[in-house]
């Protein structure tokens, strides 16, 4: 069973964003970068199945050069081998894009399965993992919680709202998108450290996969930020005295018409 695992780098999540002067983003090149959080759980999740059941495991990403060093300690782990698709561009494009892109190196692969991180932790779209199916007209099943695999295909369980789950009967090839906290994610050991430097790194170009610069231009994007800005801390204090029974209307509608949370 070859694994096709979905991966990308965002900002470690403690970091101290700083909003460009036009309000257009936050300035990326004053922050540290690791593995988006679903996407680890998607690599454990893929590494147990093919030590389960035999097979490879394949890193996929894109982005400017310091995305390789995710790569690397998704390889430190136990994936196989990776491939690098090199754009500096990636990190403006809107998940549309990015998913076709994606979509075109994974046709040349033909894995048995694709996995992907259920959401990143930066634009938190939660779409790409499900387009890039829509792209190779693959099954495909979100929010997974649960993967077993079965004679000519694989049985899923996904989260619902309400505390539900829901099992479901997949063929494969198919996609799935997974769900933070599934798994206990392992780290890389020493050995797999320098075994990691011995691995392939397979880099793509946008010619090799039949795409061309005009395909992923950002100014043609759909997702488009005009202005962002970190939300004001207030804080604001109303006493109600008098009869109670008055009190605790004034204080019901508070809750209802103001604060919303009834």
């Amino acid at each position: 069973m070859e694994i096709l695992v979905c991966m990308k780098q965002v900002p470690v999540q403690d970091s101290l964003l700083k909003i460009k002067e036009d309000g257009s983003w936050v300035h990326e090149d004053e922050l540290n970068y690791e593995i988006n959080e679903s996407d680890h759980y998607a690599l454990e999740t893929a590494l147990r199945l093919t030590e389960e059941h035999g097979g490879e495991v394949v890193i996929v990403t894109m982005g400017p050069d310091r995305v390789k060093e995710a790569i690397k300690q998704g390889l430190a782990k136990g994936a196989a081998r990776a491939i690098y698709i090199n754009n500096e561009s990636f990190t403006t494009l809107d998940p549309f894009i990015n998913a076709k892109v994606l979509a075109a190196a994974i046709k040349q692969e033909a894995p048995d399965l694709v996995l992907a991180g259920l959401q990143t932790d930066d634009y938190g779209s939660a779409q790409t993992g499900l387009i890039i199916a829509e792209y190779l007209g693959l099954p495909h099943a979100s929010i997974v919680m649960e993967i077993q695999k079965q004679d000519g295909g694989i049985k899923v369980k996904r989260e619902l709202e309400s505390g539900w789950f829901q099992w479901t009967e997949m063929p494969l090839p198919s996609l799935l998108t997974i769900q933070s906290g599934i798994n206990q994610i392992r780290y890389a050991t020493i050995k797999g450290i320098m075994m990691s430097k011995k691995k392939e790194i397979k880099e793509l170009s946008l010619a090799d996969l039949g795409l061309s610069e005009s395909d992923v231009d950002a100014a043609a994007s759909s997702l488009k930020f005009h202005k962002i800005h970190v939300p004001e801390k207030t804080k604001q204090t109303e006493l109600f005295e008098g009869d109670p029974k008055e009190v605790a209307r004034k204080l019901v509608d508070k809750l209802k018409n103001e604060a919303k949370v009834l």
